[in-house]
């Protein structure tokens, strides 16, 4: 045979698109060539693959050797063509049966000696792999990875003998992966460890039990970092699918897998734009798909540039970072809540404090003004979070713990679910209407709410949302006078210039 067939897959974005690898060899000085828009990590294959034939006891064709990766139009880059282009080499010089290639797809970077490490994205490789009906083959851990993908046959291999023996003889089969990755638990920061901050906790269990965006504020060392990194357990479980998206994005990042456990970033306040929301000349994931199904906590907030955090508001809406280079065009998903925590004056206490009086209003003003209103009008709740009194502090409290207020929060999670199939915060149109009804009364209030506090139509949404949440948390089948009033006391940011509240 001088003609050999193999399949892989390549990297764009979220998706792994086939790639068909062709080895011809033919007469003429010995040469080695790679076509079809490779890369230099692809090129590179060749010395690897060389060296790992000639190390596993094979001989390398004396011959000019010509692989072919099709599309031509589509770009290659890394070492997971590695195992298909050896195998289409020793199919093509007849060393290995070319037929036995037939229904597998190879995926893995090949060392010297012939043994097969583990690459990115090996979890929509097998997603993709298993829509065209094939055989899965590729290192361990990325077998492992493969496996969490129901009814996909993964084989796992630690090197290029292992694959080639199995392709001569039938009987000597590859491992399967077990799946004991799937039940690894997932421990979170309990919140019975925050003391007081009653208001604070409160808002942190309307913004879980409504997948609502939250700000809060407040004097240094009042505890806004460590509410924020309780809000993941308190979260309900990932579903099926959601850990699946989870997992495809860690593969993707080349990131190590925790598998059902809700994503925690919080990327410093001198993070660039293409780090939070992903960029490259070959686009890789920010930290916006990084806390897919998760959180997205941004400390000192008013400390990011303006124009960073002005990239958040598109991917706060609709869930997704599209990235447009002039070669490729990449979609990632970025449905995660926003956690926010800053200071109210520069020197980070509250406005009508006596340590902020040498800070004139303009001055407090023009550091409020870094976020833009179109950016504070997504984030529905904007919470004060002050300093504890001291006996509090030293009090033996004994706080409600994370599973106490998680069971809550499935509780009204259940009911979103019921109703209207998707949690309050991603209400919209009609759907606002018909979910948020409000009665005369709570119309009235909400009118005069909206006249002294100037609320934009999509700050006025957001209230409603807020609300429906706070009476799914208190069991009431529609909006009443409570819960709205609940919403309302949950939008304190006229505190943040000591304009009262």
């Amino acid at each position: 045979m001088t003609v050999a067939i193999t399949y892989s897959r390549a990297h764009l974005g979220m998706v792994a698109p086939e790639v068909t690898i062709e080895a011809h060899l033919s007469g003429g000085l010995p040469a080695f060539s790679i076509v079809g828009l490779a890369e230099a990590a692809v090129r590179e294959a060749k010395d690897r693959v060389r060296s790992a034939i000639l190390n596993s006891q094979f001989d390398f064709p004396n011959a000019r050797i010509t692989v072919n990766m099709a599309p031509a139009d589509l770009p290659k880059q890394g070492g997971q063509f590695d195992l298909a282009i050896a195998l289409g080499i020793l199919a093509a010089s007849e060393q290995i049966d070319g037929k036995a290639l037939d229904g597998y797809e190879w995926l893995g970077e090949l060392s010297l000696g012939g043994y097969l490490r583990r690459g990115p994205g090996a979890l929509p490789a097998a997603l993709a792999c298993q829509r065209a009906g094939r055989v899965l083959v590729c290192n361990p851990e990325n077998a492992q990875e493969a496996s969490l993908v129901e009814n996909q046959v993964v084989f796992a291999a630690d090197h290029l003998l292992q694959v080639t023996r199995m392709l001569r003889d039938p009987s000597a089969a590859l491992p399967r992966p077990d799946r004991l990755l799937a039940a690894a638990p997932s421990h979170y920061p309990d919140l019975v460890d925050v003391k007081g901050q009653h208001a604070a906790r409160r808002a942190l269990e309307i913004a879980a039990a409504g997948r609502h965006n939250l700000l809060y504020f407040g004097p240094p060392g009042t505890g806004k970092t460590l509410l924020a990194s309780r809000l993941p357990g308190i979260l309900p479980p990932l579903t099926d699918a959601e850990a699946l998206e989870v997992a495809a994005v860690q593969s993707v990042a080349g990131q190590a897998m925790q598998w059902r456990k809700r994503p925690y970033r919080a990327p410093h306040h001198s993070a660039s734009a293409a780090a939070l929301i992903g960029g490259g000349s070959v686009p890789r994931p920010g930290e916006v798909t990084l806390a897919h199904r998760g959180v997205l906590f941004l400390d000192e907030l008013a400390e990011f540039p303006r124009a960073v955090l002005d990239v958040l508001r598109e991917p706060m809406e609709s869930h997704s970072v599209n990235i447009a280079r002039a070669a490729r065009h990449c979609q990632f998903p970025a449905n995660f809540q926003l956690v926010a925590a800053m200071n109210p004056t520069p020197g980070g206490y509250a406005a009508n404090d006596p340590r902020s009086a040498r800070y004139s209003r303009e001055q407090i003003q023009k550091y409020i003004a870094r976020l833009s209103g179109p950016f504070l009008d997504r984030i529905d709740l904007h919470i004060e979070v002050p300093t504890l009194a001291k006996e509090v502090l030293l009090a033996h409290q004994h706080p409600e713990s994370s599973a106490t207020v998680r069971a809550r929060v499935g509780q009204a999670w259940d009911r979103q679910m019921a109703r209207q199939g998707c949690a309050n915060g991603e209400l919209a149109g009609q759907e606002l209407d018909r979910f948020c009804a409000l009665g005369q009364a709570e119309q009235q209030l909400l009118e005069k709410a909206i006249d002294r506090l100037g609320l934009s139509a999509r700050a006025y949404h957001r209230l409603l949302r807020v609300a429906r949440t706070v009476a799914d948390l208190n069991g009431q089948p529609s909006i009443d006078r409570q819960a709205l009033i609940e919403a309302l006391n949950c939008r304190q940011l006229e505190k943040l210039t000591g304009a009262g509240g």
